[in-house]
């Protein structure tokens, strides 16, 4: 039986092995996913992977069991911040930062 092929897609990386097997739903929690990597079920790119926080990065091929994942990096793209004006009362009010004060540590 061949290998059924799934593309999971990242926004940061690297990712760490074990939270990559968690966001594939390949496994239900961390602690499956790193019984699973450290017993040797775990291919990265052809080779049987034992770190648990092994780097993965785009382009990398995960297997486990009869399931395979192509990883693809998508970088997130930040939209400019309006280029609308505002008054000069509103601009000033929005770049105080509000503190609140702390209430004194009693020992």
């Amino acid at each position: 039986m061949s290998p059924s092929i799934q593309t999971v897609v990242i926004n940061a990386q690297p990712i760490e092995l074990c939270k990559l097997l968690k966001i594939a739903n390949l496994v239900s929690g961390g602690g499956e996913a790193k019984v699973v990597i450290s017993q040797g079920l775990v291919k990265l790119n052809g080779q049987y992977e034992f770190k648990k926080r092994k780097k993965i990065v785009d382009g990398d091929t995960i297997e486990l069991n009869d399931e395979k994942i192509n990883v693809v990096y998508k970088a997130q793209i930040k939209e400019p911040k309006s280029l609308t004006k505002t008054s000069d009362a509103k601009q000033h009010q929005s770049d105080k930062t509000v503190r609140k004060q702390r209430k004194p540590i009693s020992f």
